[in-house]
């Protein structure tokens, strides 16, 4: 059974929405492995800043269900999708990694570009998955985040554990 790595995003009442995508996350698909959480900066727009973090389980769903499932999660938690590619939302999931697989199924090229582009993806994922391999480069994810430059960061900020994140999902790091 693949494991799947998917990213977590919101900066609108932002505790709120992500323990409610981590507890929507949970009973869609059992354990779960969470990582840290990382505050940034909005990329892309003036916004408020986002809470980030990368959460893993398994599962046999195909790619094309799982990208359903996710935007039917951020859709009841009150999502609104725009023309703008960036803006402020309640919630953002991205299906990030499906095993070691290459593929568009389901209209999003796996695994994502944002590994690679965004701090606030790459961190979390180098915490919970870092000894794992990006399936295209063959080069593990803890490797990818020690080279990541410095002024892409964004502000990024890792977080103290919340108490809540513990009763959602075993924790890493």
């Amino acid at each position: 059974m693949p494991r799947v790595w998917v990213s977590v995003g919101s900066n609108i009442d932002r505790e709120h929405y992500v323990r409610a995508a981590l507890n929507d996350l949970r009973e869609l698909f059992g354990d779960l492995v969470v990582s840290p959480i990382y505050e940034t900066e909005a990329v892309g727009f003036d916004g408020d800043a986002f809470l980030n973090l990368v959460v893993g389980f398994d599962t046999e769903l195909p790619p094309s269900r799982l990208h359903g499932l996710l935007r039917a999660i951020e859709a009841r938690h009150g999502r609104e999708r725009g023309a703008e590619k960036f803006a402020a939302r309640t919630l953002d999931l991205d299906l990030l990694t499906y095993g070691d697989a290459v593929t568009a199924e389901g209209g999003k090229q796996l695994p994502r570009d944002e590994i690679l582009h965004y701090a606030f993806v790459l961190a979390p994922l180098a915490d919970v998955a870092g000894d794992e391999l990006h399936p295209q480069l063959g080069e593990s994810y803890r490797s990818l985040w020690q080279r990541f430059a410095a002024a892409d960061r964004h502000g990024l900020r890792r977080l103290d554990m919340p108490s809540w994140l513990g009763e959602i999902g075993r924790g890493a790091v």
